[in-house]
Parts: C-alpha cells; sequence; structure tokens
C-alpha cells in the first residue's frame, strides 16, 4: 500500500470516528468504491439560520496521486448560488483548493472550509458574477432571497431522499 492510500484510509478513519461532531457540517465523507480510493463523494449541511439551511450540498472529490503535497479537487455536483461557486459546472474559487493548500489539510477540514465559504463569500473574486453583484451593492436581502431559492428548488432533499439517507446511515 502506498503512502496516498495509507493517508486517505486513515483519513476515513479520523471522519468515522469523529462523525457525531463532522456531521453538523459534513453530512457525509468517503471514497465512491472500495476499489479506488483517489475519488471521493461528500456531503455538506447549510448552516442554520442563513439562506443555504436545510440545504444538502454533495461534491465530488478528485484526490491527486500526488496527495497531500498537492490539493484534491473538489466541486460541487449539483447547483449552488454563492458568488465563488461556478452555478453550472460547481467549480469551487477558493485559495485552499489552490494556492494555500498544505499538507495538514485534509480532505475533512477542506469541506469543513467549503462550508464556511458558503456563509462568508468573497464577492471580489467570483465565479458567479449575479450573486456576486448582489454583495457588491449592498443588496443582501436579494441575495439572500436568490440563495434560498435555488437552495430549495437545487438542494433541499425530498422526504423518500432523507428516508433513504437515514436508512444507509443505520447500516453503517
Amino acid at each position: 500500500m502506498d503512502a496516498v492510500s495509507r493517508r486517505l484510509l486513515k483519513e476515513l478513519r479520523d471522519y468515522r470516528r469523529e462523525r457525531t461532531a463532522a456531521a453538523l457540517t459534513v453530512a457525509s465523507l468517503g471514497p465512491v468504491s472500495d476499489s479506488d480510493l483517489m475519488l471521493w463523494q461528500a456531503a455538506i449541511l447549510g448552516s442554520q439560520g442563513t439562506a443555504y439551511e436545510g440545504g444538502r450540498f454533495d461534491l465530488d472529490i478528485a484526490v491527486p496521486p500526488s496527495y497531500p503535497m498537492q490539493p484534491p479537487t473538489i466541486r460541487f455536483v449539483g447547483r449552488v448560488c454563492h458568488p465563488n461557486v461556478h452555478f453550472k459546472t460547481g467549480e469551487i474559487c477558493l485559495d485552499l483548493l489552490k494556492t494555500a493548500w498544505s499538507p495538514a489539510w485534509t480532505l475533512q477540514s477542506a469541506c469543513f472550509a467549503i462550508g464556511a465559504l458558503l456563509t462568508s463569500p468573497e464577492p471580489d473574486s467570483p465565479l458567479n458574477c449575479d450573486a456576486a453583484n448582489l454583495l457588491r451593492c449592498g443588496d443582501t436581502r436579494g441575495y439572500d432571497s436568490l440563495v434560498r431559492m435555488c437552495t430549495l428548488v437545487h438542494a433541499v432533499p425530498s422526504t423518500s431522499e432523507v428516508v433513504e439517507a437515514e436508512r444507509k446511515a443505520r447500516r453503517t
């Protein structure tokens, strides 16, 4: 087993051990399959009291062979309305995923940072100019309304999805 696989297995064990504390932000995190540790999926939950509340935001994570020296590529799977997220591709503009990456970061801590980004947008480096312009103009009410609408349409799971997720969680 190579060093990258050992590191990823350790991160998975740590996440599973700390799951209850992490579940407030990172609802799930793990490899897509047992046979490929380089592709992961995660789900982060919208923070209470924000326009993202009640939303579940799925992430695809591609781990490079040089991990942890190089950052993973993380993108949102569904549509997210946020100044630093491309609405169609799910690309995330976050220094941590580019130039500020350090081997001290983990996939879980990167997901926490993405969750924090949802509530602390940076409108000066936008991938979604419409959302950024609302904030730049000081229209937080308009921004929150747009985010809430997009969250309700694209990120709030249906009742059947919630029931299935709870069944899966009980099995693990």
